[in-house]
């Protein structure tokens, strides 16, 4: 039988070596572990990125004598190369997938276990270029397995060996078990199982390496009204002995993704409507632990989500096993992110091997993602090739799933990249970079109306928030206020269009992304409903909680807003229920009833007030307070920042740093202007004639109308998280021939 060795404690950890280098300033260290927990997540777009050491001691005697031992690596991020006694083994590419070395013929009486872990930058590994930070480190668990010579195969894109394919007909499911196993013996045998906890459900013995087996009136896996799951135990038996043995947990279920019904399991419309989620938080970078994992679904099964898009790149597979137990439909994909790298091709395609080889067994997954965001520069034939190659492979190895991609938003419609999956999702912030709310749900009625047979959904859409506040929020703040008007508003376009096949917002958590410099927080992108650490849930969090949950609550927004100057102030109230009282100080505003879940009611803003919010046996309770002059805790100031909004001088009629790129563009005075600053925005867009430097982008037509929606101060900022900087001084010039430029004046509306 096999055994299973965790390894994750006592590795000296030594920074900015490799196996032949200097071992300096070691440190004892317990896995998971990162070297970019702190600095990956504070800003700058400076933490280390390189090659760094990790080494651990193994004395024969302290393993399983007469078995082979193979090392299991889960998460090594992003290269890896492991050496025994000097001598190297294995090399490994991506960093998201679990990866085993057969360390047998090279065991010695004592052994020093090395294995070198790089994350710097290079042409051929995925990810390379993408909004978050590519953390470094052995981040997940590492074993050593103890099989015997006849084992199931370890060596296979790191899968288990086994791959289970339910196919429910009628009443029942027949289940193929086709197993890989390594020197099996001319008179072994197989043993298939199928249980239902405890109870034996089927069971084959035979010498077949694939068998299939029937369950009567089956169960189904059916999300998370019912994640039944069932266990296939596969045994290899060698004169009634066990030489090993697996069990797989598996789901039976059948789904179709409808062009106008959108996503039906199990023959029932099941509206996928979740989340998309990163796999680090705060002060820990990726190296999480299990108790982390649960928390995250906890959290994402508390909102009401249905489905989750695991993003960028594959999970933990503990997460996965979550997923499963918990009824959320997953969308899981490779890190082929933002830009398409030509050497880069082999390394897409055994990403994907390792992804579905070591996930296929998991009910939870019913798409796999091509890609994400990848046609920033434009889809060549290199391009477009091997995304068929990708979609072709992931056809040939799962006959079970649909492949699925993430549009970035500037990609037209009509592109012929875009039918190359089954289904496929764009990624769309009208409202925060550019463009307006409004414009969300008519994007889609359009697409749909030009190809009415192609299930389009929403892979990515969100805005930032942080602790800042107003009553008047508007577009690009960074307020709780008006990523909370956003979400409302996104919801009531987007779960109103049945349609669309999935809706999973950006992001389900705050998230680490080191070159970032904006909302007054550094190193973090904080569209997440929840923050980083997890300990505050936005009212965003609630508004979804009132469409998608079914436990009963009420939330009053806006408890960090105390201070409040106007003298009558909005509250905003979210419910899953009917109707909702409001009192002030113990006395009935009123009651309010919303079909859309969102309660508005005007509050008189006198003093100190004690605000409660009532349905049922339901209430929440909060306190405003009225002041003269507005909190300036609740001020955007952005940390590092040259100029805040606040400092820049913007007299009536005239334009400002504060106004939105595309409304000075209006003005023939506008283009003028942006003629001379134009060049340092192209450069910071898309590098030099050579093309280096820059972020990368091609300055397409699609970039110009997403730049239109930044106001100019905004994108000076952006631009500082790609090397091109203003002084202060650039920037009050920049201000003060924006002044003298006149707004027009607003069309009188016909009567």
């Amino acid at each position: 039988m096999r055994k299973i060795l965790n390894v994750n404690e006592n590795w000296q950890f030594y920074k900015a070596t490799n196996v032949g280098g200097a071992r300096e300033n070691g440190e004892t260290v317990n896995l998971p572990h990162t070297w970019n927990a702190t600095d990956g997540q504070d800003g700058g777009n400076d933490y280390y990125r390189g090659t760094c050491l990790y080494v651990k001691k193994l004395l024969k005697s302290e393993l399983e004598d007469g078995k082979l031992c193979y090392l299991e690596i889960q998460g090594a991020n992003s290269s890896a190369s492991v050496y025994l006694n000097g001598e190297k083994l294995a090399s490994h590419d991506g960093g998201y997938s679990t990866w085993r070395v057969n360390l047998t013929p090279h065991i010695k009486d004592e052994n020093e276990l090395a294995i070198e872990v790089d994350n710097s930058p290079n042409d051929r590994v995925y990810p390379q270029m993408a909004d978050f930070t590519f953390y470094g480190g052995l981040y997940r668990d590492v074993n050593l397995i103890f099989v015997e010579e006849t084992h199931f195969d370890l060596d296979y894109f790191g899968g288990c060996g086994v791959m289970v394919t339910p196919t429910v007909k009628d009443k029942n499911a027949e289940v193929e078990i086709k197993t890989f196993v390594k020197n099996l013996g001319e008179n072994d045998r197989l043993s298939y199982v199928v249980l239902d906890g405890e109870t034996e459900v089927c069971k084959v013995e035979s010498q077949k390496d694939t068998e299939t087996l029937t369950i009567e009136n089956v169960r189904l896996w059916n999300g998370r009204i019912d994640p039944h799951l069932y266990v296939a135990k596969v045994s290899v038996l060698r004169d009634n002995e066990v030489i090993d043995q697996l069990s797989i947990k598996f789901g039976c279920r059948y789904f179709e993704i409808h062009p106008e019904n959108g996503f039906i399991l199990n023959g029932k419309e099941y509206p996928l409507r979740g989340v998309s989620r990163h796999q680090d938080r705060l002060g820990v970078g990726n190296a999480l632990t299990k108790e982390h994992h649960e928390e995250d679904i906890d959290l994402i099964c508390e909102v009401g989500a249905t489905t989750i898009r695991l993003a960028h790149y594959q999970h933990d597979q503990y997460f996965y096993d979550l997923c499963d137990e918990r009824g959320l439909v997953i969308w899981a994909e490779i890190p082929y992110i933002s830009k398409h790298l030509p050497l880069g091709k082999d390394n897409t395609v055994s990403q994907m091997k390792e992804l579905i080889t070591q996930n296929y067994n998991h009910p939870s997954i019913v798409v796999w993602g091509l890609s994400n965001e990848i046609t920033m520069n434009g889809a060549d034939d290199d391009l477009i090739a091997n995304h068929n190659t990708l979609n072709d492979l992931c056809h040939e190895m799962d006959k079970t799933r649909l492949t699925t991609m993430a549009c970035v938003s500037m990609c037209k419609m009509e592109e012929p990249y875009v039918q190359i999956p089954d289904v496929v999702s764009f990624n769309h912030y009208f409202g925060w970079y550019g463009g307006d709310t409004s414009m969300n749900g008519p994007w889609f009625d359009k697409f749909h109306a030009m190809f009415p047979n192609k299930p389009i959904g929403c892979s990515e859409y969100g805005c930032e928030a942080l602790n800042w506040h107003t009553s008047n929020p508007v577009q690009g703040d960074y307020t709780e206020e008006y990523q909370a008007y956003y979400h409302e508003e996104l919801i009531k376009q987007l779960f109103t269009r049945k349609y669309i096949w999935a809706t999973h917002v950006w992001n389900m958590f705050d998230f680490g992304a080191d070159a970032r410099a904006e909302g007054g927080e550094n190193g973090q992108n904080h569209k997440g409903l929840v923050t980083m650490d997890r300990k505050y849930k936005k009212d965003s969090f609630y508004a979804y909680k009132a469409w998608l949950s079914k436990d009963p609550f009420v939330h009053l927004c806006g408890k960090r807003y105390v201070d409040r100057v106007e003298d009558v102030t909005k509250v905003t109230v979210y419910s899953n229920l009917p109707e909702v009282e409001l009192f002030v100080n113990g006395e009935s505003v009123g009651k309010k009833q919303s079909a859309e879940h969102f309660f508005y009611f005007d509050v008189k803003n006198v003093g100190e007030s004690k605000i409660v919010a009532v349905s049922g046996e339901y209430k929440d309770e909060s306190v405003i307070r009225k002041v003269d002059k507005m909190n300036e805790d609740y001020i955007l100031k952005e940390k590092g920042a040259i100029l805040n909004w606040f400092d820049v001088k913007a007299p009536e009629g005239r334009f400002s740093l504060n106004d939105k790129m595309g409304d000075i563009l209006q003005t023939f005075r506008g283009k003028m202007w942006f003629v001379k600053i134009g060049l340092k925005i192209k450069k910071a867009m898309s590098g030099d004639k050579k093309g280096k430097g820059g972020a990368g982008f091609e300055m397409s037509e699609g970039i110009m109308q997403m730049l239109g929606g930044f106001t100019v101060l905004r994108l000076t900022s952006l631009m500082g998280m790609m090397d091109v900087k203003f002084t202060k001084e650039d920037l009050l010039k920049m201000n003060r021939q924006l002044n003298r430029i006149k707004k027009p004046k607003p069309k009188k509306k016909k009567k």
